[in-house]
């Protein structure tokens, strides 16, 4: 299992190191929230472009930049997000967001099992085809950094709810 944690630990310090879709958008047309996770410093400004908000969940996400600073978890789950949702409908997107805050609650008998709960864990991460978001799935054997990986996607959720409403 080393050989997998180190590539999940070099995929999340490649988006750290070279995030994606770094930098800002016009407002308007585009939408800019920030998030702040008081625990430890992270901060998260998202920038949010939809085609035609009148859609609702059809709408797509036309451009999305990313800013702000903090811990390695937050920056590379962020850069992962942005990467993730750029072009895909907000419906989409906002089960792409369940999928991820599901891996997120993974319960505590998922974490220090034997072999048998790793195939139930396999099959489930089949069902969510994270992606490189998978390279997150360790963090919740530390439940406080739960919320620096989770911050990213709260505040992309704000931003698509605020996109719509305008």
């Amino acid at each position: 299992m080393s050989g997998l944690e180190d590539l999940y630990r070099e995929i999340i310090l490649d988006h750290y190191r070279s995030p994606r879709n770094r930098g800002e958008l016009e407002v308007p047309p585009a939408v800019r929230v920030e998030g702040f996770n008081p625990l430890c410093g992270d901060e998260i400004v998202v920038y949010v472009d939809v085609d035609d908000a009148s859609q609702g969940d059809a709408a797509v996400v036309t451009d999305i930049r990313i800013g702000g600073q903090g811990c390695s978890i937050s920056q590379s789950s962020a850069s992962m997000m942005s990467a993730a949702v750029k072009g895909h409908s907000i419906g989409e997107i906002r089960d792409l967001t369940k999928s991820f805050k599901s891996m997120m609650s993974i319960h505590e008998e998922g974490l220090d099992s034997d072999s048998d709960s790793d195939s139930q864990e396999d099959s489930s991460a089949a069902e969510l085809k994270l992606g490189d978001l998978e390279a997150l799935r360790g963090v919740v054997k530390f439940p406080v950094r739960i919320k620096c990986a989770t911050l990213g996607w709260n505040t992309l959720q704000q931003g698509l709810d605020e996109a719509l409403s305008s």
